[in-house]
């Protein structure tokens, strides 16, 4: 790696390139909001409060959907299609496994492969460090980022499936659920808890000689949610049959997003969602360094040892250990 590439940027330069859309050091400063480093942390801060009164009002779009769905080509046709109508788009991603896995973003980035050559278009993972929290954390910072670099339409993938659905939901304007036809009920076992969250459900693969057993799809998940209470008293949650591979049924699914967006706006909810999800971000920002600093500090680090050996022992019931861990920090 040459010296060019490794010298460290200063706030000034990060901020004006972020700004005029630099896709290098975009990248950079997404490495440094994901650095734990405490230096790194002080330029990372001072970065976000810079670049925040600059960032674009965006589409925030939350996609998930069941193993084989096809995401990746769904994201490379779909963001494809909006570069092409003159947007710029953002894919980052959630990756509570990657820890365990290594991920998978970075096969997806490969099978992104129009995205990934498209200069209107900027891919990036989200290491998880270990926790979900870290990984919202990071995917949020990024987004600010992003957006402040003149990407308009903001994709945030979940790559895992379960509890990483409701963090993406907790960032994003609208959530994008996408299904497969007569995948079988194994397969479909996380739907019941998404589609409580989802905006849209799409029907994915829904060509050749899946389009039958799409339209019966469609007309069951449609039945399931009418049985739910709608989220927002502006919008009904929709489904529809897409393509990925044909790239049918994109233009009506962007135009619900689009229609969507207008409805909220119009009646307050979209700007009252966002204000409600910094407010949370914030409070699970002070959780989450509230107690790295309580398990930094020695008098609690040296405790805790001990009673995590008498909790794992059954000689200490957990509530009782957290109580003194509570009171050696004098609360």
């Amino acid at each position: 790696m040459s010296g060019a590439a490794r010298r460290r940027f200063g706030l000034e330069e990060l901020v004006a390139g972020v700004r005029a859309g630099d896709r290098t050091i975009l990248g950079r400063a997404i490495t440094l909001v994901e650095s734990d480093a405490r230096a790194d942390r002080e330029l990372a801060e001072q970065l976000l409060e810079s670049l925040l009164p600059h960032g674009l009002d965006t589409h925030r779009v939350g996609i998930t959907g069941v193993p084989g769905v096809g995401k990746s080509t769904f994201i490379d046709a779909l963001g494809t299609r909006l570069t092409g109508e003159g947007h710029r788009v953002a894919v980052l991603a959630v990756d509570p496994t990657s820890s365990l896995t290594g991920g998978s973003i970075l096969g997806d980035k490969t099978r992104m492969t129009r995205l990934a050559r498209d200069e209107c278009a900027f891919i990036r993972p989200s290491p998880s460090s270990g926790t979900l929290g870290g990984v919202a954390r990071q995917t949020r910072e990024s987004m600010l980022l992003c957006e402040a670099a003149g990407f308009d339409v903001i994709l945030i993938e979940t790559v895992g499936v379960g509890q990483s659905e409701t963090v993406v939901d907790e960032m994003v304007d609208f959530f994008l659920v996408l299904m497969l036809a007569g995948a079988g009920d194994e397969l479909q076992g996380i739907k019941r808890g998404i589609l409580e969250i989802a905006d849209l459900v799409a029907i994915n693969k829904s060509d050749g000689e899946n389009q039958a057993a799409a339209g019966r799809a469609r007309a069951e998940y449609a039945g399931a949610l009418r049985l739910m209470r709608p989220r927002s008293e502006a919008w009904e949650p929709r489904v529809l049959c897409v393509s990925a591979l044909e790239e049918l049924g994109l233009d009506e699914l962007w135009s619900a997003i689009e229609v969507h967006r207008g409805l909220l706006e119009a009646s307050g909810e979209r700007a009252a969602r966002r204000s409600e999800q910094h407010r949370r971000w914030m409070w699970q920002l002070v959780e989450e360094d509230v107690l790295r600093a309580v398990r930094s500090t020695r008098k609690v680090k040296v405790l805790a040892d001990e009673l995590e050996v008498e909790v794992l022992a059954g000689r200490v019931p957990p509530g009782v250990a957290a109580r003194r861990i509570v009171e050696a920090l004098g609360l």
